[in-house]
């Protein structure tokens, strides 16, 4: 008999930044208190520059106060990785899940997220691949297609991954993507050349890759109901 692992996926729309960590912290802590499944958020943000924990400002190539000028916003991250950009025709996941339970080390996790988004352009006609030493994410050649930054907290996983769709590429030009010079940044649009289907198909095919690569066979949907917060109200933007 087949061991049933179950995923709960909130599929959440368009999320400010803030609001997505502020959501993340509380989850986290209700996963390592056993008060909820393993989970999946996906989503996409506005335009947002994060920085991970190394706190590379050197790689944000624009004046801080010149963002507003152009729409974005900046914020400081615990995760792992460098300076990345996370904006609209954007595929996000974050995955609030316990390595431990599935039995995976840090290093393996990280794969299974690189085999996510390249199983995900395969379907379209796409050859990707993980980077070489030193450079993270998902790659067609010598152009970045998916970014990875991650967290994990008593073998709870934050952050997670972000795959190019079809964002404006010009937001990139404002910064030394994850920190790796001399690099373009490609999307699933600008590789197949075509139509693609609408945004929300590709945000499901990418949770599925997620949950078939990682080993969950039991998906729980759920839409547009973020989980409550301790003050009992969701934590959402209103635009």
């Amino acid at each position: 008999m087949r061991f049933q692992r179950s995923l709960e996926v909130w599929k959440l729309g368009k999320m400010n930044y803030l609001e997505a960590l502020k959501l993340q912290e509380k989850l986290v802590c209700d996963r390592k208190a056993h008060k909820i499944p393993d989970t999946l958020l996906s989503l996409q943000h506005p335009p947002t520059y994060t920085l991970g924990k190394r706190r590379t400002d050197h790689n944000l190539l624009i004046p801080v106060p010149e963002l507003e000028k152009i729409g974005a916003e900046l914020h400081y991250t615990q995760r792992g990785g460098d300076i990345t950009y996370h904006g609209p025709h954007q595929a996000i996941l974050y995955p609030i899940i316990s390595l431990r339970e599935i039995g995976l080390g840090a290093r393996k996790y990280v794969e299974k997220l690189e085999l996510t988004m390249i199983d995900m352009a395969s379907q379209y006609g796409v050859k990707a691949c993980a980077g070489k030493k030193c450079e993270t994410g998902v790659w067609v050649g010598d152009r970045k297609i998916g970014a990875i930054g991650v967290r994990i907290s008593s073998g709870i996983t934050s952050h997670g991954l972000a795959f190019n769709i079809d964002p404006d590429l010009d937001y990139f030009k404002h910064i030394v993507p994850c920190g790796i010079a001399d690099k373009e940044v490609t999307s699933l649009r600008r590789e197949t050349g075509t139509a693609l289907p609408s945004e929300e198909v590709i945000h499901e095919q990418l949770i599925s890759c997620f949950a078939r690569i990682l080993g969950f066979n039991n998906l729980i949907w759920k839409e547009n109901e973020p989980p409550l917060l301790d003050n009992g109200k969701p934590e959402r933007n209103v635009d």
